[in-house]
């Protein structure tokens, strides 16, 4: 095991330890805002660190003003030139008493959702605060966790999965193996969190969302122009919309599974198999006049249905060069 694997094991398990000695008398939660932890409750006292946004806090005691915490801060090792790794350790000490949620807070889980929405919006601007997505991701995971019972937790809990998703699907999207056909050939997004949603939260929109995530997963890298993998793909989206018809991404999974079709159009006609050619039109235009059909509300897909319709219909190709 390398170096950075053995800090990061003995920092989780102490700060296991450490929180399991005080949880018989602790009040725990999350920080909702950056704060400074000091060796002592006043601020000219030594400071210990920095504590972020939605990291966990075990409330010792208070103190007119100030908490006396064991909570999770970011500790930032340097591996090899140009590179670094983040993990967390276990700092106790004071806080301003300002900011600590805990499950006794008066409307605490608006009040996380609110702070974890605002930094979702925050990452989404360009030159947005360092971190933000994370602190997002953090502050959604607080909210489920400990307002359990709240009716924000299933759609909290989803959005600290969907977040880490679209980290990982990012970082995963810069490696060569990223491009490969097989699905089996790279490595899958970890899908333990949107697994978790779809056992806690069943019949909900947001476990028809968790599934959704997971088609990513069994998608191909580059087609390479061959059937095997539109074909594998169109049937996946055709059982997701089949299975979860009620779900927000039922339209679009539809669509998905239609265009698909209609690229085996180009595909079959290139490899000279007419007759295959012929049944991808059939399955295009029947699975798109379905969409139109079923889901006329959703206007964004539902409309994308319309024109892959029309051009399906009038030979107008949907993959490859766009000039015939």
């Amino acid at each position: 095991m390398s170096q950075r694997h053995s800090l990061a094991s003995t920092s989780s398990f102490c700060l296991i330890i450490c929180f399991s000695l005080v949880a018989f008398a602790a009040e725990r939660g999350v920080m909702l805002r950056q704060g400074v932890i000091y060796i002592s409750p006043d601020t000219s006292s030594a400071k210990l660190s920095d504590i972020g946004r939605g990291r966990e806090v075990a409330v010792i005691e208070r103190t007119p003003g100030w908490a006396h915490i064991v909570g999770t801060v970011d500790v930032t090792f340097n591996i090899e030139v140009g590179e670094e790794e983040r993990t967390d350790r276990n700092v106790t000490g004071w806080v301003v008493d300002k900011g600590v949620i805990t499950p006794k807070t008066v409307d605490g889980d608006k009040v996380l959702f609110g702070e974890a929405f605002d930094s979702e919006m925050e990452a989404s601007h360009r030159g947005g605060r360092r971190g933000a997505a994370q602190d997002a991701m953090r502050l959604y995971a607080g909210l489920a966790e400990y307002f359990p019972a709240s009716p924000l937790a299933p759609q909290a809990a989803y959005r600290a999965a969907d977040i880490r998703w679209q980290i990982e699907a990012e970082d995963l999207a810069t490696r060569p193996s990223a491009k490969m056909r097989d699905p089996s050939l790279r490595l899958p997004i970890d899908e333990e969190r949107m697994k978790r949603v779809m056992k806690k939260y069943p019949g909900t929109k947001w476990a028809d969302l968790a599934a959704y995530h997971l088609i990513d997963n069994k998608l191909c890298g580059d087609w390479q122009a061959e059937a095997k993998c539109p074909e594998m793909e169109a049937q996946i989206y055709m059982k997701y919309a089949e299975e979860r018809p009620q779900s927000p991404k039922a339209a679009e999974a539809l669509y998905k599974a239609a265009w698909r079709y209609s690229a085996l159009i180009t595909i079959y006609k290139t490899a000279n198999e007419q007759k295959k050619a012929d049944e991808s039109t059939a399955r295009a235009l029947a699975v798109g006049k379905k969409l139109v059909s079923q889901y006329p509300n959703d206007t964004d897909w539902s409309n994308r249905g319309e024109r892959l319709v029309y051009m399906v219909q009038n030979n107008m190709p949907t993959y490859g060069p766009a000039n015939e």
